[in-house]
């Protein structure tokens, strides 16, 4: 049986990630750890209190570098497949089978999650979001990935660890620490030839008040904008 570790990444997130860790169901995976990039609130406070392992960056690293930190753990602690989902209980930890069931079942090795398949769901997210997450991130990844994708830029999704013994995957680049390791991985793990799929899931955004993203505007697009126009057009590897 395929040993599974699920890891909400977060920063800043005391009033959300006790929401998310809260939803787990019982056995849904085999343990859960938090990657805190460094949270200046009380985020490690709630984590600790949940019972989840607390992984924390002494300094603000970025999401990339906070799943890169996440995929080492689970690599070192000789798991098979890594969830990763989002600390601001935009995502729904029942559905996690959803994705892992095609690695365990399947013999899939990627699994992302789509709120715009039938099934799926986005709830209340802004207008322009959608534009941007339904219509243009995925149709130039689809472009450059030479697949069809319907949510390019969903972080709730299961991978198959083994994927990252391949040295054409090279996580460690710096250029990666922001926005850019997620696209990447799913591009290489793509164009590589192993085996994806996409299935729905809910990605419902909380109520503004309480920040639905961290993403700002034009530096964080142009952060998961990059990795298909450099590795389309072949200027990184």
């Amino acid at each position: 049986m395929l040993k599974v570790l699920a890891v909400p990444i977060a920063f800043n997130e005391e009033k959300k990630i006790g929401r998310v860790l809260d939803r787990f169901p019982p056995n849904v995976v085999d343990a859960i750890a938090v990657v805190d990039d460094a949270s200046t609130d009380g985020t490690p406070q709630v984590i600790c209190e949940k019972g989840a392992i607390h992984l924390r960056h002494e300094r603000q690293s970025g999401a990339g570098a906070a799943i890169r930190t996440a995929i080492r753990y689970a690599r070192e602690q000789g798991y098979d497949v890594i969830v990763i989902l989002a600390g601001n209980d935009k995502d729904r930890p029942a559905e996690i089978p959803r994705l892992v069931e095609p690695i365990v079942n399947e013999g899939y090795d990627f699994v992302q999650g789509s709120r715009y398949l039938p099934g799926g769901d986005f709830g209340n997210m802004p207008l322009y979001r959608q534009l941007a997450t339904r219509f243009v991130h995925p149709l130039l990844f689809s472009l450059a990935a030479r697949r069809r994708v319907t949510d390019s830029t969903n972080g709730f999704r299961a991978i198959r660890l083994s994927l990252f013994d391949d040295p054409r995957i090279d996580i460690d680049q710096d250029w990666l620490d922001k926005y850019e390791l997620e696209p990447y991985i799913m591009f290489k793990a793509i164009r590589l030839g192993y085996r994806f799929k996409e299935v729905p899931v809910t990605k419902i955004y909380p109520p503004k008040e309480l920040g639905y993203t961290k993403m700002k505007p034009f530096t964080g697009w142009w952060s998961i904008l990059r990795p298909i126009i450099y590795l389309g057009l072949g200027l990184k590897k």
